[in-house]
C-alpha cells in the first residue's frame, strides 16, 4: 500500500512540540503533505526539515510565521515545482508539487476568507486563478493527488451546523459551487467521499477553537485529498486521526494500492 498523509498544522514548530514527529515515526507513510507552517526554512531544526527516513520540501510565505506548505517523502522527487505562478498568491506559500514520473503529489493550501471582506476577496481571487491550474492538470498526462486545507466544506454532511453557516465563509454557495466544478468538470475525485458517501460525525478534519467544538464535535471536513480518477480508484483506505492533537485540523491519512 501506498499511504498518504494530509495535515494542516496550525504551526509546524508548535504540532512538533506537540508530538507530530514521534507520530509520523510511527504511521509508515510514503508521502506526507503538510500546510500552514508558519515557519521559514530556517526556523526548522534538522528533524522538522527532514524526519527520520524522510526528505522535506517546502515552499514558506514571505511573511514571517504565516502559511506556508511542505512535503515530507521517502522517495526524491524527480521534478519540484514551487507555486502557481502568480506572485501575490506565491508570496503566501500555499502551493508544492513533487512530481514522480507519472504521479504529481501536491500540497495546497487555500486562503481562508474567515477574517472579513478583504481575505475573502483574495480567496475568491486563488480560486479564479487556481482553476485553470486544476484544468491543466487534470489533462498533463499524469496521475495526480491534491492534499490540503481547501477552507471550503463541498455538502451538508460535510459540517456539523451547516444552516448556520449558509452565510460564512468556507461554506459560500459560491465556494461549494467552485468545488463542485472541479469534481464535475474536472473529474477529480474527492477520495474520502468515494470511500465513505455517507460519513457526517466521524469526516470532520477541523474544529474551532470557541465553544468546545472539538469536545463536542462541531467540526467541518475542510481537508481533502483530491485525485484524478484512476488514482482515487486505486483508495483503499481512509482514515482520521484523532487520539492526539497535534493542530486545531486532523491528520487525513488515505491508503491507495499503487
Amino acid at each position: 500500500m501506498f499511504r498518504i498523509v494530509t495535515i494542516n498544522l496550525n504551526g509546524i514548530r508548535s504540532a512538533c512540540a506537540k508530538g507530530l514527529l514521534p507520530w509520523l515515526a510511527e504511521q509508515n507513510a510514503d508521502v506526507v503533505c503538510l500546510q500552514e507552517l508558519k515557519a521559514q526554512e530556517s526556523d526548522l531544526t534538522p528533524e522538522m526539515r527532514a524526519p527520520a527516513g524522510y526528505r522535506g520540501y517546502f515552499h514558506c510565505a514571505d511573511r514571517r510565521g504565516y502559511s506556508g506548505v511542505g512535503i515530507y517523502t521517502k522517495k526524491a522527487p524527480d521534478k519540484v515545482v514551487v507555486g502557481v505562478g502568480r506572485p501575490d498568491i506565491d508570496e503566501e506559500g500555499r502551493y508544492l508539487e513533487l512530481i514522480f514520473g507519472s504521479l504529481s503529489i501536491v500540497s495546497v493550501y487555500l486562503p481562508s476568507g474567515s477574517s472579513g471582506p478583504e481575505r475573502q476577496a483574495a480567496k475568491f481571487a486563488f480560486m479564479d486563478h487556481f482553476f485553470p491550474h486544476l484544468a491543466a492538470l487534470a489533462t498533463c498526462g499524469r496521475e495526480v493527488v491534491l492534499c490540503g486545507d481547501f477552507n471550503i466544506a463541498h455538502q451538508e454532511i460535510d459540517l456539523k451546523n451547516w444552516r448556520g453557516n449558509r452565510k460564512n465563509s468556507g461554506f459560500l454557495p459560491e465556494e461549494r459551487a467552485w468545488l463542485t466544478r472541479v469534481f464535475t468538470e474536472l473529474h477529480f475525485v474527492d477520495v474520502h467521499r468515494k470511500l465513505r458517501p455517507f460519513d457526517q460525525d466521524a469526516c470532520y478534519t477541523w474544529w474551532s477553537n470557541r465553544g468546545q467544538a472539538y469536545t463536542k464535535n462541531v467540526g467541518w471536513r475542510i481537508d481533502y485529498q483530491i485525485a484524478t480518477p484512476a488514482f482515487g480508484a486505486l483508495a483503499r483506505e481512509v482514515r482520521i486521526y484523532k487520539e492526539q492533537r497535534f493542530s486545531d485540523h486532523a491528520p487525513l491519512i488515505i491508503d491507495y494500492d499503487l
